[in-house]
């Protein structure tokens, strides 16, 4: 990263910009929305960390289907926080919110169509990691 992770960087980040909090936000949400709260799932079989979906559900006794749905407008409200302050002008450089984009970019292809890729590796993984590293597109 060479120049991109100076001390000013690591003190922005560490300070919590909207674009950081957006992703983290997304990763979060789609995360807890691809566990579920079914029996056998393992995320609850451990029963020491509540789903942004259970704590939804109780506080606004909420239906699963509507919490699912009013998260989802969450994670959308927060790729709106990204797309923004990608196009507004900064001090801090493009490489370095290229970066963090990309985490909230992995994050939705991790969790998307409510599947954990993360923790059940399958073959869209296994085919995305080939593509970039061992059969890279020709330039």
């Amino acid at each position: 990263m060479g120049m991109i992770a100076t001390k000013e960087a690591f003190v922005w980040v560490l300070n919590g910009p909207k674009i950081v909090r957006a992703c983290s936000t997304i990763i979060r949400l789609m995360d807890d929305m691809t566990d579920g709260f079914t029996e056998g799932c393992f995320e609850q079989e451990r029963r020491h960390v509540a789903s942004s979906v259970e704590c939804y559900m109780k506080q606004y006794s909420f239906s699963e289907k509507h919490a699912y749905q009013e998260i989802n407008k969450q994670v959308e409200k927060a790729w709106k926080d990204i797309n923004q302050e990608m196009l507004r002008p900064t001090a801090i450089p493009m490489p370095l919110l290229t970066r963090v984009l990309n985490f909230g970019r992995t994050g939705d292809f991790i969790y998307k169509d409510g599947k954990d890729r993360f923790t059940n590796v399958g073959d869209a993984i296994k085919d995305n990691i080939a593509s970039l590293f061992i059969n890279p597109v020709p330039i």
